[in-house]
């Protein structure tokens, strides 16, 4: 996942559960799932999520699977982390790699790189000052995407009251998209001035703790899922994915949703699981 976000999105409740779904498909699932940092977490950097959390926990599912190679599946800004992870560590134990709504290119992210316009925005002084990222200000950054989009949701609500698997499927989908996690401060430093500033995964230049990253060192195959009306990663900012990976087996497949409906709910089930489920079958032996 995004560090910003929870797993439980992916494991909603019995018969919405992507990962019910892995687990009778025959894979065996584990998730990393972020926990918020705390004020004295405040110093965490890129290079203490690419080089030492995903390996450690890379290494712990090695230890307790027993196998020596995996699949790693990144959603969002998780994506972003899995290439890094990828990219430097292409040596393995990464067999396959897989996307959803990954950016690479942040200047196409139009709203986001206007509100963290290095003109306006002094994301040291902000840093310098708080520490972590309060989550409400995450939380706002994705309402102002859309600014009509919780009203418009909630008069729907509203249209479908006396339906209870409306109103259910609401809660669950609500509770998730506004339980964000703060972020610390020197990643979110990072992330504003080497990426939504300088466009480095994009132009090429990105480095982690000191070492290069080149996407064209990732020779797994690679599937990247993006979604037709994703307002939060446009499709132009996710295109450069694949062309830029170095991998003889890649595909994009672009599918109906937007950048959660894509993922997780019913249109999940009828599009998304079922493409990744034949796609990693036969490269899972």
């Amino acid at each position: 996942m995004a560090t910003t976000n929870r797993g439980y999105i992916l494991d909603l409740v019995p018969g919405q559960s992507f990962i019910e779904f892995l687990l009778k498909r025959g894979y065996d699932v584990y998730m990393l799932d972020w926990t918020p940092p705390k004020p004295e977490e405040k110093h965490l950097r890129m290079e203490d999520y690419v080089l030492d959390f995903i390996p450690d926990c890379v290494r712990r599912v090695q230890q307790d699977s027993g196998e020596t190679d995996i699949s790693v599946i990144g959603y969002c800004f998780g994506g972003v982390l899995s290439l890094l992870y990828g990219s430097i560590f292409a040596d393995g134990p990464m067999k396959n790699l897989i996307c959803f709504t990954t950016p690479i290119d942040f200047r196409e992210m139009k709203l986001f790189h206007n509100f963290a316009d290095r003109r306006y925005f002094d994301v040291d002084r902000l840093v310098d000052s708080v520490g972590n990222l309060p989550p409400e200000t995450i939380l706002s950054s994705f309402d102002m995407l859309r600014p009509a989009s919780r009203v418009t949701s909630q008069l729907q609500l509203w249209e479908n009251i006396w339906n209870d698997e409306y109103v259910k499927s609401y809660r669950m989908f609500d509770r998730w998209a506004t339980d964000i996690l703060p972020l610390a401060g020197e990643y979110f430093r990072c992330i504003t001035k080497d990426l939504m500033w300088d466009n480095k995964l994009y132009e090429g230049t990105m480095s982690v703790g000191g070492r290069a990253v080149d996407l064209s060192k990732i020779k797994v195959p690679v599937l990247h899922a993006v979604a037709e009306h994703d307002h939060i990663v446009p499709y132009e900012s996710a295109r450069h994915l694949i062309p830029r990976v170095g991998s003889s087996d890649k595909e994009e497949v672009m599918l109906k949703g937007g950048h959660v409906s894509v993922v997780a709910g019913p249109n999940a089930i009828k599009r998304l699981w079922p493409k990744l489920d034949s796609w990693l079958g036969g490269r899972s032996i």
